[in-house]
């Protein structure tokens, strides 16, 4: 059974329909109103507000599917953060990518601080330990949380704070902040962690992170074998 059928009890529109939304909205730097009206050119009415509905009851299932099938990295890391506005105030997007700038891991916080910072380390280096490197900003209390995380996991990586190599990381940030400006901003922090997760799933299947039977096939088919 696809997540469509799984969600829904009665379908008012073809599950593809609803489907094609899902993938768009989250891949492209679209607003729901172009949605609605990309779906009218195609002779299909359907109100942006219900479109909205099919993302946020989607988004989890598309994530929680592609989580499955990720593929872990070691190496060089490179951390950042980056701003998100919920409700008109500026929370933080915590993120890691490697040196070829697959994505590691994102975490949503409502606070850049060390205990942030530690509890991003805790998730995203979790299953994690092949890391030779992991470059940071001059940030202390990133630095701080590092030094706290090594030790009682008897870690030996090298961290390197130098701005500049962080570039990767920046270059990375600009799809999703380009892809995030349509919205306007975010109403809730549940919407907004919901929506970034999505939209973070669809980056690592246009990277090809995501892995269909030990195969990367192209984002398309990758997305229709996580959907069901």
């Amino acid at each position: 059974m696809g997540i469509v059928q799984e969600s829904f009890k009665r379908l008012h529109y073809p599950a593809e329909i609803i489907l094609l939304c899902l993938r768009w909205y989250l891949s492209y730097s679209l607003s729901l109103r172009n949605l609605e009206e990309m779906m009218l050119e195609r002779g299909i009415i359907v109100d942006h507000s219900t479109i909205h509905r099919w993302i946020l009851r989607l988004s989890p299932l598309l994530t929680k599917n592609a989580h499955k099938r990720r593929t872990l990295y070691g190496g060089t890391w490179y951390i950042d953060e980056t701003y998100i506005k919920i409700k008109g105030k500026w929370h933080y997007l915590y993120r890691a990518v490697n040196a070829k700038g697959h994505t590691i891991d994102f975490m949503l916080s409502k606070r850049r601080d060390k205990r942030s910072a530690k509890r991003f380390f805790n998730k995203t280096m979790e299953k994690n330990l092949s890391i030779s490197t992991v470059n940071i900003d001059k940030s202390g209390a990133n630095h701080a949380a590092l030094m706290e995380f090594i030790s009682p996991h008897g870690l030996n990586f090298k961290i390197r704070q130098c701005k500049y190599k962080n570039n990767i990381i920046e270059q990375d940030h600009r799809f999703i902040k380009k892809r995030c400006r349509p919205m306007l901003g975010f109403k809730t922090y549940k919407t907004a962690q919901i929506l970034i997760a999505g939209i973070e799933t669809l980056h690592k299947i246009h990277k090809k992170q995501i892995h269909t039977e030990g195969f990367y096939l192209n984002p398309v088919a990758t997305f229709y074998s996580l959907v069901g």
